[in-house]
């Protein structure tokens, strides 16, 4: 595989991860976590990482859905051996290869480490994380006591997000 070193000290998106190989001829099986499926071959360079740690960029993966699957081909591998190494393995691209947002739209990973403070000024820690639910969305706040569950919905809970000021405002009871 061609590839060099990740540059180390910038922000990394987790995209998907390869599930095995799919047919004989060295393609592989993933999972996709982009909307489409198939517009994680729209990111690149990857970032591969496999279960042990250890890490390479690859740049060239081509691929495409097939039924329920997202199908892809790596540079200079052909041999289903070589794709079942892979398995396991995460998919990360760099947060300079996403476009920028639309307005009012935000990635995760942006929100990740910003400041959480109630309307009223109260602090709840910094945002850990976010998850989905099936129904929103949802913010994670920590600080050195506790953990919060915010429901991530604007304008009802999550008033603003102030990415100069580095802080997200919610409407919450910071004793709930």
């Amino acid at each position: 595989m061609t590839g060099s070193a990740p540059d180390p000290k910038e922000r990394r998106i987790l995209m998907g991860r390869v599930a095995g190989a799919f047919g004989i001829r060295g393609e592989a099986k993933l999972e996709s976590w982009t909307e489409p499926r198939s517009a994680i071959f729209r990111y690149q360079p990857w970032i591969l990482r496999d279960p042990q740690g250890n890490e390479r960029e690859l740049r060239g993966v081509r691929g495409k859905e097939s039924g329920k699957s997202v199908v892809a081909t790596f540079p200079d591998i052909t041999d289903r051996d070589a794709v079942e190494a892979l398995r396991g393995t995460e998919i990360y691209v760099p947060r300079s290869a996403l476009p920028p947002p639309k307005p009012g739209e935000y990635y995760w990973v942006d929100l990740e480490g910003l400041r959480v403070v109630t309307v009223d000024g109260v602090s709840l820690g910094t945002v850990s994380h976010l998850f989905a639910t099936g129904a929103n969305d949802v913010l994670v706040a920590r600080d050195d006591e506790r953990e919060r569950l915010i429901p991530f919905v604007e304008p009802q809970y999550v008033t603003s997000v102030d990415f100069e000021a580095g802080v997200v405002t919610v409407d919450w009871d910071p004793e709930f």
